[in-house]
């Protein structure tokens, strides 16, 4: 039988491995986990017919996109951590999808990249944005194809997506993060802000966090991993606000309104965050520290700041030829 169990892994493992018309297929697939014996058996079935549908020549049905949205959505998003996100994020480039095959997956791509319009702000759709959608769209019906059939190929292959440059480095000083939280005239939103400066923290984690013994505790964080984050006394009074905290959108709006006042017109609330591990930098506080501080779990997330560290790498290449301290008390001894 085709399907044995991994218990080491809990998950149900299709193999096939056959002589089809003169040639031999071997093809080993590992399945979802939240799958079922009944699920696992089912797409034994239809993954082995397609197989031999295949090597015979036969042609495999080119299904819609909508049918393997829908599956992705009901099978794989629901596990997920932003899962609801990515089911709004799918639905909103609909109109591009609407009633067409996967086999046109990389034109409907291509038309979302061309005719996503603008922002509900008035600007051109972010890059950022549209290669987001274009990705979760690939997905779903990568999901389709390797695990319900939908094709012979892999649907995304000929995808094409926009280059995008994430590095953001806008940044402000404390001076500029006081001029933007006195214009705002949202008490709870103020403090929020002035957290977000002197934590680092994203927006949601800050909305989330949990005050116990002088820290911040981060259940849930983006990298999936807790977290747990020292309390700067200038916002000690503020974190221990015991009244109910702030809507999301609250708080983005209230900021966007008091940055653009000021001229920041550019200016995100995400970049408070950036604008906390310029000052720690700044203050000659090392990346491995940031990093550990903004809960980066990949070090190259932190790397984007190297260009602020220049009085560290200047004390670092004066210590060059320089005898170490160790060195310098024997001979002392």
């Amino acid at each position: 039988m085709p399907i044995s169990r991994d218990k080491s892994r809990s998950t149900y493992v299709f193999e096939f491995d056959r002589v089809v018309n003169g040639g031999r297929i071997r093809i080993r697939k590992r399945l979802p986990k939240a799958w079922s014996a009944a699920q696992a058996d089912e797409f034994d079935r239809k993954e082995s017919a397609k197989l031999y549908a295949t090597a015979n020549g036969l042609g495999v049905e080119d299904r819609l996109i909508i049918d393997a949205v829908s599956i992705y959505i009901a099978e794989r998003a629901t596990q997920l951590k932003q899962g609801e996100n990515v089911s709004r994020e799918i639905d909103l480039v609909r109109w591009a999808f609407e009633g067409k095959r996967i086999s046109a997956l990389p034109e409907v791509c291509r038309d979302v990249m061309q005719n996503s319009g603008r922002s509900r702000y008035g600007k051109d759709m972010a890059p950022a944005t549209i290669r987001a959608r274009i990705r979760y769209l690939v997905a779903a019906c990568r999901y389709a194809w390797k695990y319900h059939g939908f094709g012979t190929a892999d649907p995304g292959a000929r995808v094409i997506t926009p280059q995008v440059r994430n590095e953001r480095r806008v940044y402000i000083d404390r001076r500029e993060m006081l001029k933007i939280a006195r214009k705002i005239k949202n008490r709870k939103v103020r403090r929020v802000v002035r957290i977000a400066f002197y934590s680092g923290m994203r927006l949601g984690e800050i909305l989330s966090a949990r005050v116990e013994g002088g820290r911040w505790h981060l259940d849930d964080t983006k990298n999936g991993e807790p977290r747990i984050v020292p309390i700067h006394p200038r916002v000690w009074t503020a974190a221990h606000n015991t009244s109910r905290k702030p809507a999301k959108i609250t708080v983005q709006s209230y900021f966007r309104e008091a940055a653009r006042a000021l001229g920041h017109k550019d200016l995100h609330f995400h970049d408070l965050r950036h604008s906390a591990a310029s000052e720690m930098i700044n203050n000659d506080i090392d990346l491995y520290t940031v990093g550990a501080v903004l809960g980066h779990k990949d070090q190259r997330s932190t790397a984007r700041y190297s260009h602020l560290a220049t009085r560290s790498l200047d004390l670092a290449i004066k210590k060059i030829g320089q005898k170490s301290p160790a060195t310098q008390r024997k001979k002392a001894a």
